[in-house]
């Protein structure tokens, strides 16, 4: 399976952003597939995951209310969508997916995307 994820780019604090990840090589409703994000200096984030079934889903506390993660079975893709950005939010945005699989942390997913940068100005 392969993911490629974009979306990313330069957006004004209080602006929005639609990440999107596509799966190549695997049918996304047979995928768990999470949003993790690094920040320079920082430890990678867990920032939301869907369950395979779509039945589960997380949520960073630093992002509830603001972020939705949805999934697009026809296109095969799950998106993110972030709202209200603030300064916070800068960070490498990755996804990453594992089959048949919860909400988990970053150790449980098997493939991962390249990465989509997100930078937020203040």
């Amino acid at each position: 399976v392969q993911l490629q994820a974009s979306g990313g780019g330069l957006v004004q604090a209080g602006g929005s952003l639609r990440l999107s990840c596509a799966a190549y090589g695997g049918t996304i409703t047979r995928l768990a597939v999470g949003w993790f994000r690094q920040a320079p200096g920082k430890e990678r984030e867990r920032v939301a995951a869907m369950s395979w079934n779509g039945g589960s889903i997380y949520y960073a506390d630093s992002v509830k209310g603001r972020f939705t993660i949805s999934r697009d079975n026809a296109k095969n893709t799950v998106t993110l969508q972030m709202n209200s950005l603030n300064a916070e939010d800068t960070a490498v945005y990755y996804c990453a997916a594992r089959f048949f699989g919860g909400v988990a942390s970053s150790a449980a997913y098997d493939y991962w995307g390249q990465g989509t940068q997100v930078t937020v100005s203040s």
